[in-house]
């Protein structure tokens, strides 16, 4: 088994490297890089990293790293809070325009990396003018970019926690905290020039937050998966085989041994795939529904519960891709006997009962009605949330694309079978 384990984490690793080149140092103790890859972009940053104790010495670690390459630190501002809230977002964009660094160093995970994207645009196009709105939606901040001639700042994105695949891609997810609505800001413009991430910093995850992560890890593989195109499905598949293995594989050892490295290496490197699957491709239902339930649920916990209901809705769509992940899962005694001679929706429906039984595996839960606070009104924002056009690239990106009138039918009986972990309440669209 631990042979096997292997030949994923290398065909992981030669996955990485043929995506982002020297751009990224990836790995257990490659922390020190940091200095050496930000003086690729100038000499003075502005660095950003919330102040608990546990992420200090990492702090400290990183901004010996600069300053021993020559970058002097301009400015410092805190962190975001969880799911990126818009007031933390303007708060480092002040800092941001008054400090006039060459760069942004942001130290954290997805939440803090996503908020100092949207600062780093507010900042160079907005100054300290608080109006994010505009920026939301596809291609935006890139097209403000040109219409002005100018640039963003350098961007070092120093990740702490394996799930988002924030410091890989061209993601910014930020919050609304008045109506509990996530929004996303997808733009080349915001992909981090250089990233870092020392797999070993995770050891000190919690349960929850390693397994949230993870569960995010193959929420983003799986809907790339999904909604893969002829011409990337061969890439995905190989980014599935090898990424979702590593994630299904680790998961419970990273949860029982937080010490144990390679476990954590394994779950850095499928989560890492997960953030080069939605460059390729996109996330859809489950991730769409998750902006809706910010307010009362984890974002892996939230696309863990939906992807298994969405597995389903797809299934006629997907049979090659259910194929394959059926076979990881089969591996590790989640699919019952018979599973190779399923298909359609019947697969579909083994595979969903599959990544279910995962969940229960870690302590997850496996619908919506099990979680404290779920009302007919986080049903009603997301399917408002799905007809809403800033967010219509994961609504088409589905296997089974859905224009805005067939939300409320079928994505919503996508939604009252996971309220009650009612498989065959989800409707049949084609």
């Amino acid at each position: 088994m631990a042979e096997a384990l292997e030949k994923f984490k290398s065909a992981a690793g030669r996955l990485l490297r043929d995506w982002k080149g020297r751009a990224y140092a990836f790995g257990p103790g490659c922390l020190p890089e940091v200095g050496a890859l930000s003086r690729q972009l100038g000499q003075s940053a502005v660095v950003i990293a919330n102040s608990s104790a546990w992420l200090a010495p990492t702090v400290s670690a990183i901004i010996d790293s600069l300053n021993a390459a020559g970058v002097a630190i301009a400015a410092g501002a805190e962190g975001a809070r969880p799911n990126s809230p818009r007031d933390d977002v303007y708060r480092m964009q002040d800092v941001i325009a008054s400090a006039a660094a060459d760069m942004v160093v942001a130290v954290g995970g997805g939440s803090t990396i996503d908020a100092a994207k949207a600062a780093a645009v507010l900042a160079t196009l907005e100054g300290t003018s608080h109006e994010i709105e505009p920026y939301f939606g596809v291609g935006k901040v890139a097209e403000a970019l040109a219409a002005r001639g100018t640039k963003l700042p350098g961007f070092v994105a120093v990740q702490t926690a394996a799930g988002s695949g924030a410091h890989l891609t061209k993601y910014s997810n930020i919050t609304d905290p008045g109506t509990a609505q996530k929004k996303l800001i997808i733009d080349e413009a915001v992909i981090p020039a250089r990233a870092v991430f020392d797999y070993a910093l995770t050891c000190t995850a919690s349960p929850d937050l390693t397994v949230d992560g993870a569960f995010d890890g193959i929420g983003h593989i799986a809907e790339a998966y999904f909604g893969a195109s002829a011409e990337n499905v061969d890439r995905l598949e190989a980014i599935a085989a090898a990424g979702v293995e590593l994630i299904v594989s680790e998961v419970g050892a990273a949860v029982e041994r937080p010490a144990d490295v390679p476990a954590r290496e394994a779950l850095g490197l499928g989560t890492d795939l997960g953030g080069y699957a939605i460059m390729i491709g996109s996330t859809n239902g489950p991730h769409l529904n998750s902006f809706s339930m910010v307010d009362i649920l984890p974002h892996g916990r939230a696309v863990a519960i939906l992807t298994p209901y969405y597995t389903v809705f797809f299934a006629p769509a997907i049979e090659r891709q259910l194929r394959t992940l059926g076979e990881i899962y089969a591996r590790h005694g989640l699919v019952g006997a018979g599973f190779s001679a399923l298909s359609g929706r019947e697969l579909g429906v083994a595979v969903a009962e599959a990544m279910m039984s995962l969940s229960r595996k870690v302590g997850f839960p496996t619908t919506l009605g099990e979680i404290p606070g779920f009302s007919t009104e986080h049903v009603r924002r997301a399917l408002a949330a799905a007809k809403n056009p800033q967010l219509a690239s994961k609504l088409q990106g589905m296997p089974t694309p859905l224009s805005a009138g067939e939300v409320d039918e079928f994505m919503g009986s996508v939604l009252e079978a996971a309220r009650d972990g009612e498989l065959s309440r989800i409707r049949r669209i084609r």
